[in-house]
């Protein structure tokens, strides 16, 4: 490695001066004391010089002379190296030092007082440095890309299996737990098997069958499309229009498990202007038609919010029977009147396609409808069938292989019964002080948040103590609710679902009626923001903000691997899931959280001149983002799509790093990791970094960019560090680089 590559001269100095006797990398002076032993340990015999011949007299001297020089440099090497140390530890003249200017010297004094004088040799700071290291390319400059810096080795390194799209840190936390419930769906049935145990095993066995699959071929589908009237592209001359009405085919839907939302999205959901209670929604999902909002129009919830009667909705789109639509769907558990209040996302989009639909040709729209569900089918079919969305997957996301059939299958299950799924796997994995050690990381990084809202200058003080009420009304959920380990709990949750160890279409049929009567049977229901329902899926690596419920929550899943380690030093899980935590705490106060209140309803709780200043800095994150190219695919960002990730990203490392030097305070400085040169804080921002190591086949990243609300991996790494000081402080990077540069953006 060139030390230019890495660090600058003042960090090399420091770090490479370590007194740890553990410290495996070798110091100048214990290379000159080597050379001496060995020198002194050489037995002198009189005679013994006069008694070589010419030859070999000639090569003694000149080995002797050899020797003779390393030592002076040596000598003269370790005395350059302690006069630098002592000027800038004890503040001398430093002008004679060649290609060290007074700035760096001066920040590398402020970042970095003498750290302790002994490494962490713990088992767990050995593989928390192991882990770095390999991941790592100190071929980089820090302050040039610390994305790659920090993710180099693993980008060298790691080959994107065949069968995924893209490989990142929560992929191989998710096929880790993936292996683990695998061992535990896959044990022999047992009495003591509670019924939701039960249930997954039989969903898993079915899905695991492919002899009984394959011997059923396609019959499953073709007696589906059958009931629906038959698939014209299909049926061809033979196809009859007169029996067709797109309406009755979502009846059908709805009777045969599956999804009511091909035309628009019928739900009933939480009421945002009314959170403790729900309400009938047509949401608009972008973009399926041309009259859809645009994906960067759709942030504002205030324009989603458009409520209107039932009659109200009839006089507007009169060619779609929206009381008998919503009656027959809703049936048998409500029955509503033409006075029902239904919010409709975009009613411009509702007008146009109710037009559209009277002059579209009917064989069209039960194309389109039965390619749907089709397309709903074909994973849980013959390899054949399943070879086709392959084709289709690979076009998109460039991903030309399957997953092992377990991982399909596990995969399904626990999406199907996250509940049951997620029960076995606390039962059987989760570690208790995983989630006391989360809960001291919120609270820290909760007092961070509001000491941020204190002090930030934009804020007038009306909105600054709502912002406060907000920020304090905040509920975790961490890991799991106790609730989730009490089998009767369970049993109750899935009362009325039914599923065998025989035909997986028809389990998965049969769960998707279930979640829907679920959904609507609560329509008259108060709504319980805390109950345990909302919080139970364990066995879930990601994390979530709920503007709804303003409660953030971080499953048993994400507690583990690079995100947390109990055993390793706390800077390296403030900085892993305290990016996180903080990440998931500041999306309350991003450009779709800010507009929910404290109660998480839809309500302008901003004074105008500080919603103004929001705006602004909004607008400065949006235009550094979008700005951002993706070389592999020569793709810009779009900023405005990303903009509420990229500000929980920049405010969530803040909060973390800030929350990380309080509990240093609070507790005393941790010794940072062996074999790495660096300070405590940089093992901060590097295991924050190693968080998003991650890379893309080149059409999963052109998708990404296309319909993404995340940035890729290395933005949200480079682009947040970069717009903190801090950073350039702890790595010591000179005034316009890369990771240092002029203008930054802030909003947190």
């Amino acid at each position: 490695m060139k030390e230019n590559d890495l660090l600058d001269d003042c960090q090399r100095h420091l770090l490479s001066s370590s007194d740890s006797e553990d410290d495996q990398r070798p110091d100048i002076n214990d290379l000159y004391i080597d050379v001496l032993e060995s020198e002194f340990q050489i037995p002198l015999q009189p005679g013994w010089f006069s008694r070589r011949t010419r030859m070999e007299r000639y090569l003694m001297l000149a080995a002797t002379t050899a020797v003779f020089v390393v030592v002076g440099l040596a000598i003269s090497l370790a005395g350059v190296v302690y006069s630098y140390r002592m000027g800038i530890l004890k503040g001398s003249d430093t002008s004679m030092l060649p290609l060290i200017s007074a700035e760096p010297l001066t920040a590398c004094q402020e970042t970095f007082p003498e750290s302790p004088s002994e490494t962490c040799q713990s088992k767990g700071c050995v593989r928390a440095a192991a882990k770095l290291i390999d991941s790592m390319d100190e071929a980089v400059n820090p302050c040039d890309d610390f994305f790659r810096f920090s993710c180099g080795g693993f980008l060298q390194k790691k080959i994107i299996p065949d069968e995924k799209s893209s490989l990142s840190r929560f992929n191989e936390i998710s096929d880790d737990l993936q292996e683990k419930l695998r061992g535990l769906v896959e044990a022999d049935p047992s009495d003591d098997d509670s019924p939701a145990t039960k249930m997954v095993k039989n969903l898993y066995k079915s899905c695991m069958d492919t002899d009984r699959i394959n011997e059923r071929g396609l019959n499953p589908l073709k007696e589906i499309l059958t009931q629906m009237g038959g698939w014209p592209v299909v049926e061809g001359a033979a196809w009859d229009s007169s029996g067709f009405d797109w309406h009755t085919n979502v009846y059908i839907n709805r009777k045969l498990g599956y999804s009511l939302d091909y035309i628009f999205d019928f739900s009933v959901t939480t009421n945002i202007k009314n959170s403790t209670w729900r309400i009938i929604d047509l949401l608009i999902h972008p973009p399926r038609f041309q009259f859809s909002l645009p994906k960067e129009e759709r942030r504002n919830a205030t324009k989603l919010y458009n409520l209107m009667t039932v009659a109200e909705l009839q006089e507007k789109v009169p060619q779609i029977p929206w009381l008998q639509y919503f009656n027959t769907i809703l049936s048998p558990f409500h029955e509503i009147g033409i006075d029902e209040p239904v919010v409709v996302g975009v009613p411009d989009y509702v007008k146009n396609l109710g037009k559209l639909l009277t002059r579209t040709p009917k064989r069209v729209i039960a194309n389109y409808m039965l390619w749907r569900v089709t397309a709903a089918s074909v994973g849980y079919l013959t390899d054949d069938a399943r070879d086709i969305q392959l084709k289709y997957s690979k076009k998109i996301v460039g991903k030309g292989t399957r997953e092992p059939r377990w991982k399909e299958c596990m995969g399904s299950v626990s999406g199907s019964l996250s509940h049951a799924v997620g029960s076995m796997y606390a039962r059987a994995f989760f570690r208790e002080d995983a989630k006391a050690a989360a809960d001291e990381m919120v609270r820290y990084i909760r007092a961070e948040f509001d000491q941020i809202l204190h002090t930030i200058d934009w804020m007038d003080e009306a909105t600054r103590e709502r912002a406060l009420a907000k920020a304090k009304a905040i509920t975790p959920h961490i890991a799991y609710p106790p609730e989730l380990l009490e089998d009767d709990k369970l049993t109750e949750l899935y009362d009325g679902l039914e599923i065998s160890n025989g035909d997986l279409l028809e389990n998965m049929r049969n769960l998707t009626i279930f979640g829907t009567n679920y959904s609507f049977k609560k329509l008259r229901e108060k709504i319980d923001k805390k109950d345990w329902k909302n919080h139970g899926a364990a066995a879930v690596v990601n994390a979530f903000y709920s503007p709804l419920e303003n409660s953030i929550q971080f499953p048993a899943g994400i507690l583990q691997g690079v995100f947390f380690e109990a055993e390793r030093p706390k800077y390296m899980n403030f900085g892993a899931i305290g990016y996180v935590i903080g990440h998931e705490i500041t999306h309350g106060f991003d450009d779709s959280g800010r507009q929910f209140d404290e109660k998480g309803d839809l309500r302008d709780w901003w004074e105008k001149q500080t919603k103004d200043k929001f705006l602004e800095k909004a607008k400065c994150i949006i235009y550094q983002y979008g700005n951002y190219t993706a070389k592999e695919v020569n793709l810009n960002l779009n900023g405005i799509n990303t903009q509420g990730e990229n500000i929980a990203d920049n405010g969530g490392i803040k909060e973390a790093y800030y929350a990380y030097l309080q509990w240093a305070k609070d507790n005393g400085e941790e010794r940072p990791l062996p074999g790495l040169p660096f300070s405590t804080r940089q093992l901060f921002w590097l295991s924050a970094a190693n968080v998003w190591c991650g890379k893309y086949r080149p059409e999963s990243l052109k998708l990404r960019i296309l319909t993404g609300a995340h940035s890729p991996a290395e933005f949200r790494v480079n682009g947040p560090f970069s717009n903190l000081p801090e950073f350039a402080k702890d790595w010591s990077c000179p005034a316009g680089a890369k990771m240092n540069p002029s203008k930054r953006c802030a909003v947190w």
